[in-house]
């Protein structure tokens, strides 16, 4: 039966992400190109591909449970002598950081473990223990704090190459709709599958959609990227996907799904995308549609003008 190896973990944010992988160059960490700077939750993992829903969805819910972690990283330290390994000690909200880790390893992401959870960044692994010993002096005073608000599902690929495939932001979803037909919206900074399969599903005449084909390297990729998914019985029905630049939020696509229409999933979702770019201190939203298109009504009611451009202020004062 075909599997996935998957694993969950803290990405370490920028600008300490290239501070730190600068640190493990120096040191000839030998994962360096192959996993970006991390805080290893749940290490890899087989699951099954009939279970990556579920995988998904243990994943969303330790985030809803969890709020941003404001985190500590060094003075290094190594798991010496049982393991030659150097790595970033974590300190700060380590109630929070194992509240989180507890509700990720949770089947089908739980496995066998032979060592304890330590919460750690690693900056050398396997390297030569007369080496580890020098960086530990070298770098006694270094420490950084950051805060991090989201938890991300990697997935091992060619060449043992690891690659995030969906995260979960650190907050509650919103829920609107109560007492009737309930829409729980989530927050994220890239597609994950199924959001992606209905994005890719979707053609202009049928849906709420920019003239453009969504991808998850254009929707969202890094820290810029922008995901709300609107879900029902746990069921995406629709999404709107776009990326933060400066002052200005892209909206590159807004989707509903077929079953799900006339519910206003698309308003919902607009206006949550609105509403965090506001959040975001975005000035503009502009969405990546053609003029013509079915939808073009569908914007233009809500505030955009002929350019596809419209100011956040005028957004939310429509929208609310």
């Amino acid at each position: 039966m075909p599997r996935r190896r998957l694993g969950v973990a803290l990405l370490v944010p920028e600008p300490f992400a290239a501070e730190v992988d600068g640190l493990r160059r120096a040191l000839g960490d030998p994962s360096r190109r192959r996993i970006p700077p991390h805080l290893t939750l749940v290490p890899p993992v087989n699951v099954r591909d009939q279970d990556l829903d579920q995988a998904l969805a243990v994943l969303r819910s330790a985030a809803a449970r969890t709020r941003t972690l404001a985190l500590s990283l060094g003075p290094p330290a190594t798991f010496l002598p049982v393991n030659p390994v150097l790595y970033l000690a974590v300190g700060g909200d380590l109630p929070g950081l194992r509240a989180l880790r507890d509700g990720v390893f949770q089947a089908p992401l739980e496995r066998a473990l032979t060592l304890p959870f330590v919460p750690h960044v690693t900056l050398a692994d396997g390297g030569d223990p007369t080496r580890i010993e020098a960086a530990l002096g070298a770098l006694s005073s270094y420490r950084v704090e950051l805060t991090l608000d989201r938890v991300t599902l990697l997935e091992e690929g060619e060449g043992r190459v690891w690659a995030p495939i969906a995260d979960a932001t650190l907050e509650a979803p919103a829920v609107v709709g109560r007492g009737g037909l309930e829409l729980v919206i989530s927050r994220s900074g890239r597609l994950e599958p199924a959001a992606l399969a209905l994005l890719h599903r979707a053609s202009v005449t049928e849906a709420v959609a920019s003239g453009a084909a969504p991808t998850e390297s254009t929707t969202a990729s890094g820290g810029g990227g922008l995901v709300l998914t609107a879900r029902r019985d746990d069921l995406v029905v629709g999404v709107a996907a776009g990326w933060l630049a400066g002052p200005s939020a892209h909206l590159g696509a807004l989707v509903v799904d077929p079953a799900a229409r006339g519910e206003g999933i698309g308003s919902h979702l607009l206006a949550a995308f609105v509403a965090e770019a506001a959040g975001c201190g975005c000035t503009v939203v502009h969405h990546v549609g053609r003029r013509g298109s079915p939808v073009e009504g569908f914007y233009r009611s809500r505030g955009w003008t002929d350019d596809a451009t419209a100011p956040v202020v005028e957004l939310v004062r429509r929208l609310a």
